[in-house]
């Protein structure tokens, strides 16, 4: 398994409050115990908002994770090209967009996003409300490489994010407690879009959730996804993390036709136009 959303909370390190709000601590060895009967392989630790830009944790979790672990972080946008390559080989390997908790000039962000992609090959991971999306048009097409997280937390965005979807973006499968959605069907229309998009991730400790991440989430996602359970409870991250694939006895392999969903063309989506997919339409943000 690869978790590819987990956030480290260390008290060693800076936090700031993020709307009057400051999380409990939430240690790699506060993961380690939580996820001990899992085989987890690897994963992704997220910069959070009472993160701020700080890197010094985020290397220090890095460090004794070990290899198999990268990173997902905000930087300051006068941050320069060594502090990107600095990180990059500190395991870092994506820059995030806190639009759902944290102001930002996306602009300036965009901007940062392009250079590091070309400086070091890190996609943008969004953190938003899927109502805004569309509204944010102008700027998703411009990223070569994007990841969404919690599904992308509304139903409302759903068409908006299964057009991503079948134009490459990845989906985050995490924070179920999170959403205001239908899961099951949610990932099932994802999954159907490109087996390839969803990555499970933990999103543990799960702060300001519903309710945080339960064993249980995984066997759901297994029921909707069938034989491709491998790729999307690992391969599919590791893939968009650039890290080695994994091989597995074929004993661990599962039968593709038990796989419930099949891949379905362009012109089958949400809104999609006969010949082509429409562009997206705008939506007036109160």
């Amino acid at each position: 398994m690869f978790d590819a959303h987990v956030h480290i909370i260390d008290p060693r390190y800076p936090l700031i409050e993020n709307e009057g709000y400051l999380p409990e601590p939430y240690t790699i060895a506060d993961y380690r115990k939580r996820m001990a009967h899992f085989d987890v392989r690897g994963g992704a630790v997220v910069s959070a908002s009472f993160q701020g830009t700080d890197q010094t944790y985020l290397k220090a979790a890095l460090s004794e994770l070990g290899p198999e672990w990268v990173g997902v972080t905000r930087l300051d946008l006068d941050a320069g090209d060594e502090e990107i390559l600095d990180l990059d080989r500190a395991g870092v390997r994506a820059i995030r967009f806190n639009l759902k908790r944290a102001a930002a000039d996306i602009t300036q962000m965009t901007l940062q996003a392009l250079r590091a992609h070309e400086l070091a090959g890190w996609h943008v991971e969004l953190y938003i409300d899927g109502q805004m999306l569309a509204s944010l048009q102008p700027v998703i097409s411009k990223l070569p490489a994007l990841s969404i997280d919690h599904l992308g937390m509304s139903a409302e965005g759903l068409p908006y994010l299964l057009d991503l979807v079948d134009r490459g973006a990845r989906v985050k499968a995490t924070g179920f407690g999170r959403v205001d959605m239908d899961v099951a069907e949610t990932l099932r229309r994802i999954h159907t879009v490109n087996p390839r998009a969803l990555m499970f991730g933990s999103d543990l400790p799960g702060t300001r959730a519903g309710r945080p991440f339960e064993d249980g989430d995984i066997d759901l996602i297994c029921q909707v996804v069938g034989a491709d359970m491998h790729a999307v409870l690992e391969d599919n991250a590791r893939e968009c993390y650039r890290l080695p694939p994994v091989r597995r006895p074929e004993t661990e392999q599962v039968a593709a036709q038990d796989n419930p969903t099949l891949p379905i063309p362009r012109s089958a989506l949400p809104g999609a136009g006969d010949d082509k997919t429409r562009p997206l339409p705008i939506i007036e943000r109160p």
